[in-house]
């Protein structure tokens, strides 16, 4: 048995530095691991785990043990930052995650611009933070991984996300201005999250796809503006995840661009091709959700095996698990990777 803690293999491996093997890792946020099967077992369930910071971390310490997965990932949700920017929350329920119920501007050019050291104080973020603090102290051999909602993400959590999307063309000086705002916001949670104790800060994404953004936009916007955000947390000393959603043809060659010290795809990305031909890369991913889902552990076994072989860089699945993914399909993953 390797006598490497998870947290060290997890942040030598983003250092590029040689490891034993691949760590393997669901980073919460978007890419949330509080299944059904979890929360029963260990009766630690949402929403309750939202909103208080016993909870969060009961929760997070729950699904390291159970799942196999060599981290602990809060929040378990991508709504926090709205909130605290004013827009409508449904919290949902043990099987259903939050979602966004009402964004709070209808333009860019109606929002409001608030001080942000003021809403660092607020909403959920002081229960995210120490449940961050919780679990680094209870856990110091695992990464505690924080994780943010993506700055075209948050921005279209804030204002009515059709209209937004049709205004960063035509209302660009404007859409500028909210990405800026939203992006000094997510790099002062990301503080927080760092001075609570997180090992490592994961950026989510999903609305900076180029499918959505086209390879124009994901530039002017995805690109700019998650850099921003990387740079900022980077002036901490914390490295950082960044998982892009859908296909990447239309965006590939801005991938690199990405200041981040890994790169996480969903399950149409071809990552051996990648990382073959952005060898700078470290990759990240990307086994289907839709086959951890299915419920069977041989598939499962069969695919983390091919990813173990073209050699990516951190096992993870790749993309959002759904709530009824069964433990024995997950633990056939984890387990694959601790026997590799």
């Amino acid at each position: 048995m390797s006598s490497t803690s998870p947290k060290d293999r997890l942040l030598d491996t983003l250092a590029k530095k040689r490891v034993d093997r691949p760590p393997v890792i669901c980073t919460g946020g978007m890419m949330n691991s509080a299944i059904v099967d979890v929360m029963t077992k260990t009766g630690h369930t949402l929403p309750e785990a939202h909103f208080e910071a016993g909870r969060m971390a009961d929760l997070a310490a729950g699904i390291h043990h159970e799942t196999g997965f060599e981290n602990l990932g809060i929040p378990f949700c991508m709504t926090v930052e709205a909130e605290v920017l004013g827009s409508e929350v449904d919290f949902g329920s043990l099987a259903c995650e939050p979602k966004i119920a009402r964004e709070l501007f209808p333009s860019v050019k109606s929002v409001v611009y608030r001080d942000i050291s003021s809403m660092l104080q607020v909403g959920r973020i002081s229960q995210v933070a120490r449940a961050a603090e919780l679990l680094a102290l209870r856990h110091p051999d695992q990464p505690v991984i924080g994780s943010l909602t993506g700055p075209v993400s948050t921005a279209a959590s804030l204002v009515e996300p059709l209209q937004f999307l049709k205004e960063l063309r035509k209302e660009r000086e404007s859409a500028h201005r909210v990405l800026e705002y939203v992006s000094n916001f997510l790099i002062g949670f990301a503080r927080v999250l760092v001075d609570s104790g997180a090992t490592v800060i994961c950026i989510g994404d999903p609305t900076a796809t180029g499918e959505i953004l086209g390879p124009r936009m994901f530039d002017e916007y995805a690109v700019t503006y998650l850099n921003k955000v990387i740079d900022g947390i980077h002036a901490t000393g914390v490295p950082v995840l960044v998982h892009i959603c859908g296909e990447m043809k239309a965006v590939k060659p801005s991938i690199p661009l990405l200041h981040s010290d890994a790169i996480s795809a969903d399950a149409f990305v071809n990552l051996k091709l990648l990382k073959q031909e952005y060898s700078q890369l470290t990759t990240m991913g990307n086994l289907s959700t839709i086959l951890l889902e299915s419920g069977d552990p041989e598939k499962v076994i069969h695919r983390t095996e091919t990813l173990l072989r073209e050699g990516i860089d951190i096992i993870s699945p790749a993309c959002g698990l759904s709530t009824s993914t069964s433990l024995d399909t997950i633990r056939a993953m984890t387990d694959t990777v601790k026997e590799a």
